[in-house]
């Protein structure tokens, strides 16, 4: 699986075109952009984007594969770095798929609008990735709220994920430290919904 780059790496020209190939087929629809408008969006032409991708298809791919690999990497290492506690892990998942949601907007819009258009087998990956994430927080939260019944938090889990995905749709109301504060405040909740009188102690 890929790593996630820490935000101090400067970006390879490969992930340069991946940023500003996501940028588009959000703003305009999968085909609705050209290779030609890709490559002059990084400065090279766009036959020279064949140097780094078989073609639109193959960035689709690595885009929505990619991303999925990311969340459930840091979602695993977040788990691993908490030292067990249930409430440092959500905290630190919610922090992170807040980070998700805010800085990666066109990835959330291409996933809606654009998953079906993957070969069978990317999308099959990108569902099990996505699988393999929720089960994670799902686990996280039953060992918090453990009188929740199974479906019950992983109903919570999805709810929250589309409160936190919402983000494309929102424009910018709020500067990043607000919005970061707000979406916090109303995950806490969603999952505060599902312990009457709190958290297990």
């Amino acid at each position: 699986m890929t790593t996630t780059p820490t935000r101090t790496d400067a970006p390879t020209r490969r992930q340069q075109i991946l940023k500003e190939a996501a940028r588009l087929f959000a703003e305009r629809g999968f085909h609705g952009v050209g290779v030609d408008e890709i490559g002059a969006a990084v400065g090279i032409s766009g036959p020279g984007l064949y140097r780094h991708f078989p073609g639109k298809d193959a960035m689709l791919a690595e885009l929505l594969v990619g991303i999925s690999e990311r969340l459930l990497d840091g979602g695993r290492m977040r788990v691993a770095e908490s030292d067990g506690d249930p409430r440092a892990v959500l905290r630190s998942l919610i922090d992170g798929h807040i980070d998700f949601a805010l800085d990666d907007r066109p990835l959330i819009t291409l996933h809606d609008r654009e998953l079906d258009r993957l070969k069978d087998e990317d999308r099959k990956r990108v569902r099990q990735l996505q699988r393999q994430y929720v089960e994670l927080w799902v686990a996280v939260v039953r060992e918090l709220y453990p009188a929740a019944a199974e479906s019950e938090a992983r109903a919570a889990v999805h709810a929250v994920f589309g409160l936190l995905n919402s983000t494309p749709h929102l424009g910018a109301p709020l500067g990043r430290e607000a919005m970061e504060s707000l979406l916090r405040s109303l995950a806490h909740g969603a999952f505060g919904a599902l312990g009457a009188d709190g958290p297990a102690r």
